[in-house]
């Protein structure tokens, strides 16, 4: 073999691996969760709440102890993590806080009888386990926690429809294929309604796209509330493995 064929065949070579690599990172890409974005958070409550859906006013609400009920009156009671990317993430997009500012607010809700401390745990695995024997417990985890024996709350929030009401709701059709393989998370979505209530268009934000595909298919048979006029609304949807 000459010098021209060698070069020749290190050129080819290189045009390989560079296929390659590259079609490794997209499956990386496709099957990893990034930590940290609010779309990674998901919001998981005991089975005994009866809402499916749960507005970013309604969270910010519940965790700095302003209400203690959602819709139809249930006794809800939130559950945060101590530290951490998730729990970061989460006061950043829906408490607008920082740890020490929420602690400093608990502090004097219990000073003036206005509320409690709220339970501080550990881990995703400790949030899920009390959330999961505690009735009425809301909290939050990464979202590739497994969430057996919870339940998973859409964020239904955003844009200038924020005060919609959702009245009718169809979950998704988890892909078979990702639902063996235990690939799961929350996929983000821009909606816009009419002024009926049907949903007209819908935007993909971020998440898995071959979940996303599912998620929006599900969101264009949602109805909301009349209005006067359209509007739009910022929607995250769980898709949760199981064992």
């Amino acid at each position: 073999m000459n010098r021209g064929e060698r070069l020749r065949l290190q050129i080819a070579m290189m045009k390989i691996l560079r296929l390659i690599a590259s079609a490794a990172l997209a499956v990386f890409v496709l099957l990893t969760p990034v930590r940290g974005l609010p779309g990674d958070v998901k919001v998981i409550a005991n089975p005994s709440v009866t809402a499916d859906t749960i507005s970013a006013a309604e969270l910010r609400s519940i965790f700095l102890e302003e209400k203690i009920s959602l819709r139809g009156g249930a006794h809800v009671e939130p559950v945060l993590e101590k530290n951490g990317q998730v729990h970061q993430a989460f006061l950043k997009a829906y408490l607008g806080r920082t740890d020490d500012d929420l602690q400093t607010y608990y502090r004097a809700l219990v000073f003036t009888g206005r509320g409690s401390m709220p339970e501080q745990l550990g881990s995703d695995a400790e949030v899920v386990a009390y959330v999961a024997r505690t009735r009425g417990a809301i909290g939050y985890v990464s979202s590739g926690t497994d969430t057996a024996g919870v339940k998973t709350l859409a964020i239904v929030d955003g844009g200038n429809g924020a005060g919609r009401k959702l009245i009718s709701f169809v979950d998704p059709e988890y892909p078979e294929t990702l639902k063996n393989l235990r690939i799961g998370g929350l996929v983000r979505l821009r909606v816009t309604v009419s002024a009926s209530g049907r949903v007209e268009n819908v935007q993909l934000l971020g998440g898995n796209p071959i979940l996303a595909e599912s998620a929006i298919t599900a969101v264009k048979s949602w109805v909301y509330a009349a209005a006067r006029s359209p509007s739009t609304t910022e929607v995250s949807v769980p898709f949760n493995p199981r064992p």
